[in-house]
């Protein structure tokens, strides 16, 4: 499984704005072929940082998303509004196991 973790800032003041594209991009990326899990979630103290919680089952499938007509439509949006401090990582790992 690959996971992508991460943060980017938005600015504060263009969240409200991003968000129908932010929409989208989560609706259409859970439909994709080896997407498990696909997640923004703004911070509660930093409202102008949000955390990207990606989950998938191979490289391929990451691969493929990242050539998606809803990505470049998602990195057009988000420049839009300036979204800097992009933070993500990427982690090849197990599934883990739960707490």
């Amino acid at each position: 499984m690959i996971l992508v973790v991460g943060t980017v800032r938005v600015p504060e003041e263009a969240f409200d704005s991003a968000r129908p594209a932010m929409e989208r991009m989560i609706a259409e990326t859970r439909k994709e072929d080896g997407c498990i899990r696909y997640a923004f979630a703004r911070d509660l103290v930093d409202p102008g940082l949000m955390h990207v919680s990606e989950a998938w089952r191979d490289r391929d499938a990451l691969t493929a998303h990242a050539k998606s007509d809803h990505m470049r439509e998602w990195q057009a949006a988000i420049g839009s509004v300036g979204v800097s401090e992009r933070n993500l990582r990427l982690y090849d790992t197990d599934e883990g196991v739960a707490l």
